[in-house]
């Protein structure tokens, strides 16, 4: 039996990938310091090969058993998020990959890097390519995350070139799915639980800018073929299929039968007005795509958490 380290592993990402990891018949380590996670995603969980381990990665991390792989997932993930938190998401991005890289050198394991379609800034190439280097404000309000993301890839390329370590690195695009907090900030959330409220969706500026949508059991799906794969340098992860925020509030409305209206919003400093992945290494290299389309993601989405736990009722 393998065993599999996730940090982050009780995140909205994490606890997915946790739940595929042990119905694959692995022994999963899931650490978290619940800042932005919480013990409600791994609570179905009843399985002795499961452990959770309250920890914070921006300190040092002991494991003492064998380890096979590390999924290192763990940040704050959301601008609501890492704008609250700046030092502790730099801190992540630094100390956090830093410690875990050491623990998959000493355990001689397969390391995966949950980097961000983020890295990109607001890009200047459309789709995005894993060689494009980004044009990103290293100094805006989305700097400490952009950048932390940017400083962990290079932490993991120098670990895989000067130490040997067997390491992967995944740039994940907007990513959906039962689990997903209500509160987060982000597009799909906020207008699920607005829709089911009947209140009005809020799209930033004019809603002309674009987005895509990953729906998370593909998105997990990506993430498992990446560690396995002899990729080293990134690859992106997440669904090309390509939706204006405009088209994105009609169509949780049509999904919902919501009587929202839609109104509009000062557009944040720095939010990017195009994001849409190339996939073709992930295809060619990993056989790897997204299956589930949008309509049938937020169909599942909702079945699977309930519109409680959408509008926010059981936080």
């Amino acid at each position: 039996m393998s065993t599999c380290v996730v940090t982050g592993g009780a995140g909205f990402l994490g606890s997915h990938l946790c739940d595929h990891l042990l119905k694959a018949g692995h022994r999963v380590i899931c650490l978290d310091n619940l800042e932005t996670g919480s013990l409600r995603n791994i609570s179905h969980i009843r399985d002795a090969d499961f452990v959770f381990d309250n920890h914070d990665i921006t300190e040092f991390v002991r494991i003492e058993e064998p380890v096979d792989f590390v999924y290192h997932l763990a940040s704050p993930a959301s601008p609501i998020d890492y704008q609250r938190l700046p030092l502790h998401t730099l801190k992540v991005g630094s100390y956090g990959t830093h410690h875990m890289l050491g623990v998959a050198k000493q355990k001689r394991a397969r390391f995966l890097l949950a980097s961000t379609s983020e890295v990109y800034g607001d890009p200047q190439i459309h789709p995005q390519p894993e060689s494009y280097w980004g044009h990103v404000n290293p100094i805006g309000p989305r700097g400490v995350y952009d950048e932390a993301k940017r400083y962990a890839e290079a932490l993991t390329m120098a670990y895989h070139r000067q130490q040997g370590v067997d390491t992967h690195i995944v740039r994940i695009f907007n990513t959906y799915g039962p689990r997903v907090r209500p509160h987060d900030g982000r597009a799909v959330s906020t207008f699920l639980r607005q829709a089911l409220q009947d209140k009005p969706l809020t799209v930033f500026g004019d809603g002309s800018q674009t987005r895509s949508f990953c729906y998370v059991e593909d998105l997990v799906r990506g993430l498992i073929a990446l560690m396995e794969s002899d990729a080293h340098l990134p690859v992106n992860i997440g669904n090309p299929d390509e939706y204006t925020l405009q088209e994105l509030a009609e169509t949780v409305i049509k999904v919902t039968g919501s009587r929202s209206e839609i109104v509009y919003e000062a557009l944040p400093v720095d939010d990017p007005q195009v994001r849409q992945p190339d996939i073709s290494k992930a295809r060619e290299m990993l056989g790897w795509e997204p299956t589930i389309g949008l309509e049938e993601g937020l169909r599942r989405t909702i079945e699977q958490s309930g519109v409680e736990r959408l509008v926010g009722a059981l936080d």
